[in-house]
């Protein structure tokens, strides 16, 4: 291997410097899971993730999966593209369950776990899913979500399921924190992950027949109606941003030595697709469950010294604000990467002068399997700039009608190429509304390019709002809020938040004039996670709205 290249020196990229095994693939019409188990062989006995002090070499990985997929298809009787919902952490059972379902010749389902009851409900029914594989902290609220769903199985798993500490500690850490973590639940039928996993091993070999174009995965995203969509992803598609990124990298990472932390939750695209390519050429990724435990993370990064490692601008912040962090030793972190939201100038320069290392902004959605465009990892770019294309992305601007706009002139960035999705799982009129003539996908995002074609960001789909990195709806807002009897109306916006980089802000029109900020507060805590709900809170006699009875949101801005 040649001489690794300073991630922060000016030289160019070379064409010969590509590490292409994930482009060698799609023009050899491999499948995804074929791709992950031909890299459990080529990695050997190395170690392909970590979590809690423990780790999973390719080889338990490659087996362990095996044994889920005859699971899976023979126990449960599932069929050819049946769905299976994947509700976890990461944790080392999250790339097991994974290339188990995918070499099933299944469909996966990636769900936050942090998903209140009506959220789950929505994402099972939705997607058909026959198969819930939950962790046992969220337990509960699956037990009452799976009602009225297609669901059939269920698959519950403990943290501990996967770790090989002494039976004992087991034993009282579940004593210790059942109560705490994990609320009583009861669901009929459930089978335990060790038991699957067991029977599995007895059972025949699944070998996976799918074709590259087949579907491998329902990535939910939400929607400008407020009801989230799965956007459908194929195999080609999720093989073709992990071959973008190893072109765009080169040989900036060596396997042998460099280390990832994957601190964003997988269940996220920019997480999972980052999981898939230190998969593939053998990083050794270490998962974070809980990155919001700053000391525990600040540790990790002591302990592992990674060479990658990717998050969005909260907790960039978090770490920065860190004094036990600000003195540790970067010496061999080489690639900070920054998505989901816009990365503040004052943020980037208290991490450069604290780590020594740019951070390099990228832009992606869930339908463009995570990044379309980056900033380069090996030069100086333009401030405030979301990069230049991907390799094997075509990107163009147009206006409204789909024209491409001239040069200098703002429009709406609209992506092509093997990674975009086919369209959202059976909403034929979202589909047809979310691209152009000749397969031009619309991502609703307001860019204009500068010189050497970067590209900046001007403005957010119409009203989105984005809260950490993760997108939140007004319309799934509003549906949520006036569903309380003493709601006239709602709104709601996006506010300026230092912390989350923008916060909810809802305007609310009583029914009830004795309803309260609390009653609102404690009615959105049932019923929207955490970064959905509001941060602030205000009452008005009425909306501002156009003359056809359209709220003026921007008037509430």
């Amino acid at each position: 291997m040649s001489k690794l290249p300073d991630p922060n020196a000016s030289s160019v990229l070379r064409q010969s410097d590509f590490v292409d095994i994930a482009t060698a693939a799609i023009a050899a019409r491999q499948s995804l899971p074929q791709l992950l188990i031909a890299a459990c062989a080529r990695h050997g006995n190395r170690p392909a993730f970590s979590n809690l002090g423990q780790s999973l070499t390719y080889p338990e990985l490659e087996r362990r999966s095996s044994d889920l997929a005859a699971y899976l298809r023979a126990h449960f009787a599932l069929a050819v593209g049946d769905r299976v919902a994947i509700m976890l952490p990461n944790l080392l059972q999250y790339p097991v369950a994974v290339l188990g379902v995918l070499r099933a010749d299944l469909v996966a389902v990636l769900v936050n776990p942090m998903y209140t009851v009506r959220e789950l409900r929505h994402q099972l029914a939705d997607s058909g899913a026959s198969v819930l594989i939950v962790l046992d902290n969220f337990g509960a609220v699956a037990a009452e979500a799976i009602s009225g769903t297609s669901v059939r199985h269920v698959i519950t798993t403990r943290v501990g399921d996967a770790l090989s500490w002494p039976k004992s500690l087991l034993v009282d850490l579940t004593i210790k924190y059942r109560k705490k973590l994990i609320p009583k639940f009861a669901i009929a039928g459930a089978v335990r992950w060790p038991r699957a996993l067991a029977e599995g091993a007895r059972l025949p070999r699944i070998e996976c027949k799918a074709a590259p174009e087949d579907l491998a995965q329902l990535q939910y995203t939400g929607g400008t109606t407020g009801v989230s969509k799965g956007a459908c992803l194929a195999q080609v598609a999720l093989m073709a941003n992990v071959s973008a990124a190893e072109q765009w990298l080169g040989r900036a990472l060596d396997p042998k030595t460099d280390l990832g932390l994957i601190c964003l939750p997988l269940y996220h695209i920019a997480a999972y697709t980052n999981m898939l390519h230190g998969w593939i050429h053998g990083i050794h990724n270490v998962l974070i469950t809980n990155p919001r435990d700053i000391p525990a993370l600040v540790a990790s990064f002591q302990t592992h010294r990674p060479s990658i490692f990717s998050g969005v601008n909260t907790l960039y912040d978090a770490l920065l604000n860190s004094e036990t962090f600000c003195q540790l030793d970067f010496s061999r972190l080489r690639l900070c990467v920054q998505g989901g939201s816009a990365l503040r100038r004052a943020t980037a320069e208290r991490w450069k002068a604290v780590t020594g290392r740019d951070v390099i902004e990228m832009y992606g959605l869930s339908e463009t399997s995570a990044g379309i465009t980056a900033n380069r990892w090996d030069g100086p770019n333009p401030v405030g700039s979301i990069g230049l294309q991907m390799p094997g992305v075509e990107i163009s601007l147009r206006d409204e009608q789909g024209t491409e706009v001239p040069i200098g002139e703002s429009g709406e960035l609209c992506a092509r190429g093997l990674q975009i999705t086919s369209g959202y799982w059976q909403r034929d009129d979202e589909t047809a509304a979310a691209f152009f003539a000749d397969g031009w996908f619309r991502t609703g995002d307001i860019v204009r390019r500068g010189e050497g074609g970067y590209l900046f960001l001007l403005d957010r789909r119409k009203d989105m709002i984005l809260v950490s990195g993760f997108n939140v709806y007004p319309n799934e807002i509003e549906d949520v809020v006036t569903q309380h009897a003493g709601v006239l109306e709602a709104a709601a916006v996006g506010m300026p938040d230092e912390k989350s980089g923008e916060a909810v802000k809802l305007v609310v029109v009583r029914r009830d004039p004795e309803l309260s900020i609390e009653d609102l507060r404690a009615h959105c805590r049932q019923l929207l996670a955490g970064y959905k709900q509001p941060r602030l809170i205000e009452f008005r006699d009425s909306l501002p709205k156009t003359p056809v009875g359209k709220v003026l949101r921007r008037e509430l801005r």
